[in-house]
């Protein structure tokens, strides 16, 4: 990635960046609360509390954050540097600006990491190999595969012409600290698909000349060959090149036209030429540290990087064959010895996972209702507490949903954690809360959602969204006092108490289980009976 130009840079200490603490910060809260899974929440002095301190944020895991990066629908308004401008940006950054080379080869490595995670998930692309040449393109390759490895990956690390300077053996350490294994070029398959699923691209940045010496050749080679694989049908390892596809020109690209096709190229700073002939499914730009001084100086055009993301995608999604679509779940089977008797202990323990998976918004649930015309509708809503006297939402009382419940009390709540394999069927009959819990409720909202429960009648037709804006900034003006929001009348809670669970895990070969809960009546009790249903 960046110029040879840095070789004759003093090396300070290297960025001791941890990607489980950057995990952890994107996405976690820095006040996020561990909860308790000893006692299942009380629907407002404990499970609100929780669910009030808990601040549900999702970056960065590979399927949450996937829906964050924003595509940028017309790549031919991107700018792209030439070998020249590029060694210049490159100079720049760690001359009068001030950065260290191990401070960008950090950021850039974090970059990829990320990028391959969007694109690549886990489970099906589990075992990587990063590739890595002398020079700083393979530093970044080595800073990619630390960071792989804290996102759950498998990587493996051949580095065949080690770099005897601190920053590298450093990062050699590092990796080998974490008991990354280290193969030569000689402990490789010819075929790179038996034993691995990405191969990253880290042997030559936009700095190298000439063609390629021993035993880059022929890896190279081997990366080529892929194709060759491929066009037999036999399911290939896919390929992600660090900034330059190794062996391509920095501005022509792939000049004999036999050269690596890389699946997905990650351009840092900004893409060079050469990336203007890449016709993979996926180009990602990378390396989030450009300051307005060198925008400004060579008056590039980059995308903007969306939230705290550290990459964003260029061009537009590939198509893809619905019909094609599908997960082969990998889950710990479900077996009946496994639960709790009690299903509203089996859902705590089953949202306490939610919790410490970091899932974005664990409380989310599709309501299900049905007016008296056997209609039926959905909606996504807010868990807001639960006990054993069932499952708490809040809402407009002249709502579609509310109209449903006045004309038909059955509803049905599906809880669904991804990441988990997880899903939670409850049905029952639902009625409203007292007005009291719901005033409690009410005033411990923020204020301006306090507002926004006054402005929005649900459901109703309105002229625009100014007209919504307008109404809300009236009120904030009427309230502006500080005092207590009155709790609009037609606004209020409503408790589902369950008549039926079921508890999903998603398995191998759609061979998922599903244990349901059905009440039973004796001696005056409520007992339940778990039974197993054919998925």
């Amino acid at each position: 990635m960046l110029s040879l130009l840095r070789k004759n840079k003093t090396m300070i200490s290297t960025l001791t960046l941890s990607s489980s603490f950057i995990i952890h910060l994107l996405s976690s809260s820095s006040s996020s609360t561990p909860i308790s899974s000893s006692t299942i929440h009380p629907s407002h002095k404990g499970f609100f509390g929780s669910i009030l301190r808990y601040k549900f944020k999702g970056y960065c895991s590979s399927r949450v954050m996937a829906n964050s990066i924003k595509v940028v629908q017309n790549p031919d308004t991107i700018s792209y540097l030439n070998q020249r401008e590029a060694a210049e940006v490159d100079e720049i950054l760690m001359g009068p600006l001030g950065f260290s080379v191990d401070q960008l080869m950090e950021l850039a490595g974090l970059s990829v990491a990320t990028a391959i995670a969007e694109v690549y998930n886990v489970k099906d692309y589990n075992r990587v190999l990063t590739i890595c040449g002398p020079g700083n393109n393979g530093g970044d390759g080595l800073v990619a595969a630390r960071h792989l490895y804290h996102f759950g990956y498998k990587p493996f690390v051949c580095y065949p012409k080690r770099t005897a300077k601190p920053l590298y053996t450093g990062l050699v350490t590092q990796l080998e600290s974490l008991g990354i294994p280290f193969l030569s070029a000689d402990d490789l398959p010819i075929n790179l698909s038996e034993d691995y699923n990405i191969l990253v691209d880290a042997m030559f940045g936009f700095s190298f000349h000439g063609t390629p010496r021993p035993p880059f050749d022929d890896l190279i080679q081997r990366l080529v060959n892929l194709q060759n694989y491929n066009e037999i049908n036999q399911k290939r390892a896919v390929i992600a090149s660090i900034d330059i596809p190794s062996g391509w020109h920095v501005e022509e690209g792939d000049i004999t036209g036999v050269g690596v096709k890389p699946d997905m190229l990650v351009s840092l700073t900004a893409p060079k030429l050469c990336a203007k002939k890449f016709n993979g499914a996926h180009h990602f730009l990378g390396g989030r540290f450009v300051p307005p001084s060198i925008v400004d100086k060579f008056k590039l055009q980059l995308p903007p990087y969306p939230g705290t993301s550290m990459c964003v995608r260029i061009g537009k999604a590939p198509q893809i064959d619905i019909s094609s679509m599908r997960e082969n779940y990998i889950s710990p089977e479900l077996k009946e010895d496994d639960v709790e008797p009690d299903p509203f202990v089996q859902f705590q323990k089953w949202f306490d996972d939610a919790l410490a998976a970091g899932l974005k918004e664990p409380n989310a649930m599709a309501l299900c209702t049905a007016g008296k015309d056997g209609k039926p509708s959905s909606r996504m809503v807010l868990l807001k507490g639960f006990d054993k006297a069932g499952f708490v939402w809040y809402t407009n009382y002249g709502s579609r949903k509310a109209k449903d419940l006045s004309e038909n009390d059955n509803a049905s709540l599906l809880f669904y954690w991804d990441q988990l394999n997880r899903q939670v069927r409850i049905e029952g009959s639902v009625q409203k809360v007292s007005e009291e819990e719901t005033e409690s409720y009410f005033h411990s909202r923020p204020r301006g959602s306090q507002i926004g429960a006054i402005a929005s009648k649900q459901s109703t037709v309105i002229p625009g969204r100014d007209f919504l804006h307008q109404e809300y900034k009236d009120l904030e003006t009427k309230f502006s006092d500080g005092a207590p929001i009155p709790k609009p009348k037609n606004w209020g809670g409503y408790r589902l108490k369950p008549e039926f669970f079921e508890f999903w895990q998603g398995q191998t070969s759609r061979l998922h289980d599903r244990l349901c809960y059905f009440p039973q009546e004796a001696n005056s009790t409520i007992k339940w009976q778990i039974k197993r249903l054919a998925p």
